[in-house]
């Protein structure tokens, strides 16, 4: 018996020391390789891309991951960001707030010059957005880190967040260029390697917001379909995807766009600078050019949950830069 027992005790003990070891063996491949292999690990419930045609699916994830007891919005809001996939808020941003932000603004255009977070529209040169503004600026930083605007996001996401990406946009008068319609997410899925549409953006006014220079649109309802669109993801495509009115890979075509149109119709924001929306990632936007005379700008801050951080791309041969995509998951505080 005794003989016996040693016997299983020494079968237990190679078994376990068998698992450690392929367990080892696991980790030090994964860390020696390689970052595709989390193409493996985290399945792809959102595949775009590599397609002739564009497709429209059910999302599988839900839109709020919080309640509405946990944060600065009431239940009413939360209901209504859940079925529209968006919420508006007026006075986020006091006066002063605006004034510093428009100064920065300018500051880091003009100090900038041709730096890769400074994107400039063709033709004009003048300045369309200026990215990674939170780490470009202690005042930027401070503001989004306010319980009112980050709030917010950890309510509706059900986490903690970090910032995914931040920019400062801007329209000026008569030369501002639309950004055509598209969905956040299918980007930051298919080129950044976000997994799940648990991501969220706020928009600033930092101008007025008429209904008639270059303002947000949304389609609402149309978070809850996820728009898998044709094409391959050149190298890197950023450079002409974010300068381009119609970029030629990750927008929808037209039939995709009149169909969602006639089944959720698009509401345009109007509203004083320090006003903001609230939406969510897979939500199906774009803007105008603005050919008034009245310039447009806005901060624009992408939250992230901190259970929904980057893999590998799952469209493209490799990340976008940090500045686009941030790889730095620490959660804000």
């Amino acid at each position: 018996m005794r003989s016996r027992a040693y016997g299983h005790a020494g079968v237990r003990l190679a078994f376990r020391h068998f698992q450690w070891e392929r367990r080892k063996r696991t980790v030090i491949d994964f860390r020696e390789g390689d970052l595709r292999a989390m193409r493996t690990i985290v399945r792809d419930d959102y595949p775009t891309r590599g397609r002739t045609a564009c497709e429209s699916v059910e999302r599988k994830d839900p839109v709020v991951w919080g309640s509405a007891d946990g944060g600065p919005l009431d239940a009413e809001a939360v209901s209504g960001y859940d079925r529209r996939g968006f919420h508006t808020a007026e006075g986020l941003l006091a006066a002063h707030d605006v004034g510093n932000l428009l100064e920065e603004t300018a500051r880091l255009g003009r100090e900038l010059g041709d730096d890769d977070r400074v994107v400039r529209e063709q033709g004009s040169g003048d300045v369309r957005s200026v990215f990674d503004v939170h780490r470009l600026s202690d005042l930027v930083d401070s503001i989004i880190r306010r319980p009112e605007i980050v709030g917010i996001a950890r309510q509706l996401l059900g986490s903690d967040v970090y910032v995914h990406q931040s920019r400062l946009n801007v329209k000026p008068g008569f030369r501002g260029g639309p950004f055509y319609w598209h969905s956040d997410f299918e980007t930051w899925h298919a080129e950044d390697g976000m997994p799940k549409p648990r991501a969220l953006s706020i928009s600033i006014a930092l101008t007025e917001n008429y209904g008639y220079n270059g303002g947000l649109m949304i389609m609402p309802g149309s978070h809850r379909t996820y728009v898998s669109c044709a094409g391959e993801t050149p190298e890197d495509y950023y450079r002409e995807s974010l300068v381009t009115h119609v970029p030629p890979t990750g927008s929808p075509d037209e039939d995709t766009l009149t169909r969602l149109a006639a089944e959720h119709g698009i509401a345009t924001f109007t509203g004083p600078a320090g006003s903001a929306t609230v939406f969510d990632s897979n939500c199906m936007h774009g803007s105008n050019g603005n050919i008034t005379p009245f310039p447009r700008s806005n901060l624009f801050v992408v939250f992230n949950s901190v259970e929904n951080t980057l893999v590998e791309p799952f469209a493209a041969s490799k990340p976008r830069p940090s500045y686009l995509g941030s790889r730095d998951f620490t959660p804000l505080t």
